[in-house]
């Protein structure tokens, strides 16, 4: 099935919206603020003039007139830092989107369909055995894609996966990576491996650097680049795998491709920074309501508002209190509410017996 024959079904199927430009460079222009504040802020406050200069100054001859410690702090400390919190906040957002695109509702989510407490079993079982890096992506990828296979596999009844079936199995998946999580954490050193992996499962972007950049960079836009360009794809997908099939859309090479983009993703993001949850649950469905269904839009809206997003949650958790908030924990205080708003409102509509 050609490119041009799935544009004509989204077409004809009333996927297509008016032009969001306007809602782009919005959120551009938002996402630019909101890292010139970001390196402002924290302990050691720098204005925001001080701040466009130092990052001028790489671009143009700019007259110095900031105090050397301020540079350090913004190029060496804070930055990498703040694209690190951006590339995950949008590589998260993007999974979230696709995952409710191909399960075909609202409500599912990395944390929630069990690819988090998978990944984060494969990490924490590497850190626990080694200290390579490359280990730790690798087996958070491996058991992120094995945890969203069992989730996928075991909520399927009569070729279609309920919200209920769905909810159900992740809570099940997670359950038993929990415990596996769990279990590494008690055969760990205490006094080595154990602070290592309790930290790094609490979620935080306080060990970033410019050479986390790249291990959470490339896989993080090379999953949100097969996903974008399978974006037509998953507008079909989202109506049924029946009306898909009809159109001639090879319903489950596209969903594991998919799946597996999004497990390379969370991956990427947990190697990276720990367990950082319920941000693909809530920004693509905020997302949603920015610019529709059409995943067209809705992949590029949901990586800028996830960065923004996430940027914005880890300038307050390194900024409200002497001792820096691990970053997972104010997700899941502000994402748990709107998931239970969310299914309540999905209860009012019926949609569990979809």
């Amino acid at each position: 099935m050609t490119q041009r024959e799935m544009e004509q079904g989204d077409a004809k199927l009333g996927y297509f919206r008016s032009n969001h430009t306007w809602l782009y460079w919005a959120l551009v222009i938002a996402l630019v603020l909101s890292i010139l504040i970001a390196l402002g802020q924290g302990r050691y406050e720098i204005d925001f003039y001080s701040v466009s200069l130092i990052l001028l100054e790489n671009m143009a001859m700019v007259s110095e007139s900031w105090k050397p410690v301020d540079e350090r702090i913004v190029e060496l400390i804070r930055l990498p830092r703040i694209i690190v919190a951006g590339i995950a906040g949008a590589g998260l957002a993007v999974a979230g989107a696709a995952l409710q695109g191909i399960f075909k509702n609202p409500l599912v989510g990395p944390q929630i369909i069990g690819v988090s407490s998978g990944a984060a079993f494969g990490g924490a079982f590497a850190i626990l055995v080694s200290e390579s890096q490359v280990l730790l992506v690798s087996l958070a990828f491996v058991f992120g894609l094995l945890a969203i296979a069992l989730v996928y596999i075991v909520s399927r009844q009569h070729g279609r996966a309920s919200i209920l079936m769905l909810v159900l199995s992740g809570i099940v998946i997670s359950a038993f990576f929990s415990a596996l999580v769990s279990l590494t954490k008690f055969v760990a050193d205490p006094d080595d491996k154990l602070p290592a992996i309790v930290f790094w499962l609490m979620g935080s972007f306080a060990s970033a650097s410019y050479e986390k950049v790249l291990l959470i960079g490339l896989p993080v836009v090379f999953g949100i680049g097969v996903i974008y360009l399978l974006r037509f794809q998953l507008n079909v997908l989202s109506l049924g795998d029946e009306q898909a099939q009809s159109l001639g859309l090879e319903v489950e090479k596209i969903r594991w491709i998919v799946l597996a983009a999004i497990a390379l993703v969370s991956a990427a993001v947990v190697a990276a920074a720990g367990v950082i949850g319920w941000v693909g649950l809530v920004i693509p469905h905020f997302s949603r309501m920015l610019c529709g269904p059409d995943h067209k839009v809705l992949i590029p809206i949901s990586a800028l508002v996830g960065a923004i997003y996430l940027i914005h949650v880890d300038t307050v958790a390194r900024t409200v209190s002497p001792a820096e908030i691990p970053v997972g924990i104010i997700t899941a205080l502000i994402g748990a509410p709107i998931f239970a708003y969310l299914l309540r409102k999905a209860s009012d509509k019926g949609w569990s017996a979809e």
